[in-house]
Formats: C-alpha cells, structure tokens, sequence
C-alpha cells in the first residue's frame, strides 16, 4: 500500500468530452519587468560618473580676503571670458584671516594649475586704468584668471585683490624706475611718450632700507623700442603751473593723468645713446619734466654760507644761480648763536653741480678734477669777490634765492678751502642794504632838534609881526608923503623949464645942466619907488638888511632919456 505522504496530488479525472490542459514549464529564474527602468536608470548614472570622472580636470583651493559676490555652486572661473571651472565651496580660513575658494577646473583648463597662475574676482571696479567688470552688474562677479608658464603644477594660490595691469603674453617689455616717493601714481596708472598713451605702471614696491620707491612699467609694443639708453622718465602727475616773465605756463599730459597720476618719457635733445634698451633696464624717476630733460649734474658740492640778516621768504629747494644759471639748490636751512655778537645767524647749506657750467668748468679745473683742484678753485674765485647774496626772485610772493655772484670792491676775507664743508662768504641783499640806508637816514633825522627849532622860529616869527607893523604903521606913509612932495618938484620942474624954453635954448651950458639934474631926479624917484616895492615885499630886510648879491628892483633900469640939447648952429655964438 502506498504512502499518502509521500504520494504526489493528482489531479481529477478529466471527463471524457473535455479539451486537455496546456502543460507550463516553471523556469528556474524569473524577473519582473519593474526593475527594468531602475536598471536602466543605474547604467546611465554610472556612465554619466564615469564621463564626469573622465572630463574632471584639478581641483584647486584659492584663497581670498573676501568672498564678497562669490557663491558655491554657481559662480564661475573664466578665461577671455570662457568657462574653465566653478566654485564647489567657500570656507573661513582657521585664522579667519582669508577665505578659501575650492574651483573644480575642467579638463581642459588642467594648464590653469600652474604655479604663477593668477586669479582674481571680476567685479565692478573704477580705477586709474578706467572702469571695468560693468558686465558683472547683471550677470553676477566670477574668478579671471591668467595662465602661466612654468611647468610646476600645484593646488593651492592666492588670489589677487585687483586684477593685473598686464597679462601673460602680452606683447612688450617691462622697466624699473626709481624715485624717492610713488606721488599719486598707482597700479594701472598711464605712461605717456608725447602725450600718446604707450603702457602703464603694474607694481610699485617699497625699497628694504625704505629710503625710495621702485615702479615697474610696461610699454607696449612696438612702442617699447622708443625705450633707450638715454630715455628720461618724469612724473607726469598733476598741472604743472609756471609764472615767469614771459607769462603763466600750463602743462599735463591728461585729464587721466591730472586725476590718477601717470609718468611720460621722452629722449634728451641732442645726440645721445638711440640703441633700444634691454627688458628690466633701470631708469631715475625724476619729478618734473624741466629736471628730467636736464643735462647731468655730475658730483654735487656742498657748501654751507652764513646770513646775519632775516632770511624769511627762503625755503629749501630754492635756487642757486651763478652769472643767471641754475648752479644748484638750497637743501638745509638752519639758525645758529654767536656768542661774541650775541647774534642769530641763519646757515644755509646749499648743493652745486660745478658740471652745469660746461666749457666754464673745464676750463677751470684743468689739469685735475680732484678736492685739493676745487678748493683751489673756490680760493681764486673768493679772492676776486665771489659772494653768496640772497635776492628776491618774485615780487608778488616773496620768495628769495641764493646768487652767487662777483661783488666790486668786496672786502678781503679769510676763507679756509680745506674746510670741510667750505663756507662761502656772503654780502646782504639788494633790500637789506636799503633797509640799513633809510634805518641811518631815519636815525639822523631823530637827531634834528625840531623842538627847540620851533621854538626859536616862533619868537622870531613875533618879531617880525611887529616890525611890519610899525613898517605899515610910520615908514610906509612916510615914503608915501616922500614920494607926494618930489612929484609935486618935478611937476614945478617941468614947469619952469616949459616956461625957459627959449633961454635955454640960447644957453646950451644952462640946458645941459639942466638935462642933467633932471636925470638925477629921475634916477632917484626910481630907487625911491623901487625901496618902497623892495619893502612892502619883504619888510624883513628892515631887521636882516639886503641879502648878499641882492639887488633892488628897478636899480639897474636906466632912467627915461632926455632930449639932448641940439648943438649951436654955425655962426651962432656960444
């Protein structure tokens, strides 16, 4: 019998008019279409990974003050403009000094991993080069960078604050300039050659011993070959306002130039060195054009000169002329104690190029060129009455400068030529001289004794007020009554000779005396009338008498002539 347990179901009978079952095969494995499109999904990220992976270029960590318009997942890395990366996260650096940028560099842009690669946020800037990055006003601030050379990759840089005045290939070349302070020039700021923009400044360092500036420039080319051995730089900054005889003179270069600063360059007149110079030559910033055009100064000479009078209106850097020639300059000016005058002098410390008199100094320092040649030199030049004098140099400000100058009739000094420094021996000024002139004229006029002057003048004055009046009291009509009575006598005169006119006539001795007489008393009613004039004029010469040499008016006019008696005719007797 067999064992139920073990036995298989069968299934019922079928009846005899029914269609037979399909038989189905049970296969081993089976899947459900479901965990289709989950699959499909797998194998397409997997891919899409693998792509990534593929095309994934360095990943590199920037760091920057501030992450000021950047933000993690969107912002960008671009160069000339084209996407090379993009910003996967920004952190605080432990110190909190900086941030740190992390930019996922595509493939292609593996180059950009360099070790002088340069970056930098492109943002909305005004600057001395212009206005840049106004793009970004819309479209958001991205990372610029500018590949480099070397072939030393790494994964960590820092980030530039402003972007580079110049970029890698650019065409030019590079010079350094020196000058004692960097003025109003800054990164970007122009470089002009004849007023026509030729490069810009791309750094400006401070020196180690802090005593002047270095500025590197890039010109342009094919202006860069302009650049010679010769070429003088100058700072072009600002207005260059000069006031001389021959009017106001403006000179810039550019409004740019007037608002951000900028340097010019240009060759000296004349013939000098023309070979193009090489990259990296170093160059004098000089401050103005006028200085930089200059021929050269050569050694500089000191000298010191002592001033006893005020030196107000001189200030350092003035002038030091010789014969009208920019000799040098005033560096130092410092006041000193005389113990023996008990006086205040003023020192002034002066600096002279002899090189800027030309044939004048070669001629002068044949056969040497040495200290012992100068000071013997110098020893001459006083002995014949070189002074330093200080002079006005503009009436409207005041200013003064140094001229040194030969004095006629200077008086004989001691001059030490082994000093070290020499002194030069000095003469007041043109004013000062004056001052000293009305200071004495004014001192002896104090001296006059005004008062007592007055005094006598005023007693005298009395006196004569009253001789004038006893003269218009007693003289005056007596002289009147004088001059009454004789022409009351001439009148009887005339009388008695109109009446004899036919005895003289006969009587020539009697007529002629009689002409005579009347003369006389002509003669004398002219001086009379003239003393009476003289004395109504000047009354005083009743108490002072006539001057010497004076004479009374009319004293000298001849009295009106009198007819001559005709002679006798012939045959008549005397």
């Amino acid at each position: 019998m067999a064992d139920h347990n073990d036995a298989t179901p069968q299934p019922p009978p079928a009846p005899p008019d029914a269609a037979p079952l399909p038989q189905v095969r049970k296969s081993r494995w089976s899947i459900s279409l479901v965990w289709l499109v989950p699959a499909v999904a797998l194998l397409l990220g997997l891919s899409m990974v693998v792509q990534a992976w593929r095309s994934s270029g360095p990943r590199i960590e920037i760091a920057f003050q501030t992450a000021e318009g950047l933000e993690a997942g969107k912002t960008q890395v671009r160069f000339k403009n084209v996407v090379i990366g993009s910003v996967k996260a920004i952190r605080l650096a432990p110190d909190r000094s900086h941030v740190r940028v992390t930019v996922d560099l595509a493939k292609e842009a593996a180059s950009f991993a360099s070790a002088d690669t340069r970056f930098w946020v492109v943002r909305p800037r005004v600057g001395a080069s212009g206005v840049s990055g106004i793009d970004t006003l819309l479209s958001g601030a991205f990372i610029g960078a500018d590949a480099g050379k070397s072939s030393d990759m790494r994964d960590s840089f820092v980030g530039l604050e402003t972007p580079p005045a110049i970029t890698y290939g650019a065409a030019g070349r590079q010079f350094s300039l020196r000058a004692d302070d960097l003025g109003s020039l800054d990164i970007g700021s122009p470089v002009y050659h004849r007023r026509v923009q030729v490069g810009r400044v791309v750094s400006a360092t401070l020196d180690k011993d802090g005593r002047g500036v270095s500025v590197q420039v890039f010109i342009e080319a094919p202006h860069d070959r302009l650049v010679t051995r010769s070429t003088r730089f100058w700072n072009a900054s600002g207005v260059d306002l000069t006031v001389g005889a021959n009017g106001v003179k403006v000179n810039t270069q550019s409004l740019a130039a007037v608002l951000a600063g900028g340097i010019a360059f240009q060759m000296p007149p004349g013939l000098w060195d023309a070979a193009a110079a090489p990259e990296n030559t170093v160059y004098t910033l000089s401050p103005d054009q006028k200085t930089a055009l200059t021929p050269p100064d050569g050694e500089p000479l000191f000298f010191t000169m002592r001033f006893d009078q005020s030196m107000r209106g001189l200030a350092v850097d003035a002038p030091v002329e010789f014969h009208g020639i920019d000799f040098g300059k005033v560096v130092a000016i410092n006041v000193d104690y005389d113990a023996d005058k008990k006086t205040f002098p003023t020192v002034v410390g002066v600096v002279v190029y002899p090189r800027r008199l030309g044939a004048a100094y070669d001629k002068l320092q044949a056969p040497g060129d040495g200290p012992e040649q100068q000071a013997r030199v110098m020893a001459e030049l006083v002995d014949r009455g070189l002074r330093a004098q200080p002079r006005t140099g503009n009436l409207l400000t005041g200013q003064l400068y140094i001229a040194l100058d030969f004095v006629a009739n200077a008086k004989k000094v001691s001059f030490d030529a082994q000093a070290v420094p020499m002194e030069v021996p000095t003469v007041p000024g043109a004013l000062d001289k004056l001052q000293e002139q009305l200071a004495s004229i004014v001192e002896r006029v104090e001296k006059v004794p005004f008062e007592s002057i007055g005094t006598r003048l005023d007693g005298n004055l009395a006196r004569l007020d009253r001789t004038l009046e006893r003269v218009n009291g007693e003289v005056l009509p007596q002289a009147q009554q004088t001059l009454k009575s004789l022409e009351q006598t001439l009148g009887d005169v005339r009388t008695t000779v109109n009446s004899a006119g036919g005895t003289l006539a006969e009587d020539g001795a009697l007529q002629q005396g009689l002409a005579q007489t009347l003369k006389d008393l002509q003669r004398a009613a002219t001086s009379m009338r003239g003393l009476t004039d003289y004395l109504s004029r000047h009354p005083e010469s009743l108490l002072r008498g006539r001057p010497q040499g004076g004479s009374l008016p009319d004293e000298k006019a001849a009295a009106p002539a009198v007819p001559a008696a005709s002679a006798p005719a012939p045959g008549t007797p005397p």
